[in-house]
């Protein structure tokens, strides 16, 4: 399957839409034995702590998930320059790498910066040119 029709902003996609996956295994990495499988959101509810926040992480990734796609479909759309959809993609999937390290080692205050800025980059799609 050729990949050379995929731009950056496509790949970073790509990245955007796994990172929850990874970030889940983060939560259940060593915690999460086959018996959990059986009934895995009521394992994900008694956790506490890093592994609450990872999963606390994991949830925020899905809900951020839409506005970004649709900014890098929309700025594609709009033939804005390629470069710049490029750099806010990347920042954006750089963003959120950020914001999923501090919810997990609890720096809030970091988080929620990481979180407002990647919310700012995913509207800034839609206006870039």
């Amino acid at each position: 399957m050729p990949t050379h029709h995929l731009t950056l902003a496509y790949w970073c996609l790509l990245a955007a839409a796994v990172l929850p996956y990874v970030t889940a295994w983060i939560a259940k990495a060593g915690a999460f034995g086959p018996g959990d499988n059986h009934t895995p959101r009521a394992w994900a509810a008694r956790q506490g702590g890093w592994r609450a926040r990872a999963l606390a992480a994991q949830h925020n990734g899905f809900e951020g998930l839409p506005l970004f796609m649709a900014g890098v479909l929309a700025a594609h759309q709009f033939g804005a320059t390629q470069a710049r959809i490029d750099a806010l993609a990347l920042a954006y999937v750089l963003l959120r790498v950020v914001y999923v390290s501090c919810y997990i080692r609890d720096k809030s205050t970091l988080r929620s910066l990481a979180w407002t800025a990647g919310v700012a980059v995913s509207v800034a799609l839609f206006f870039v040119r």
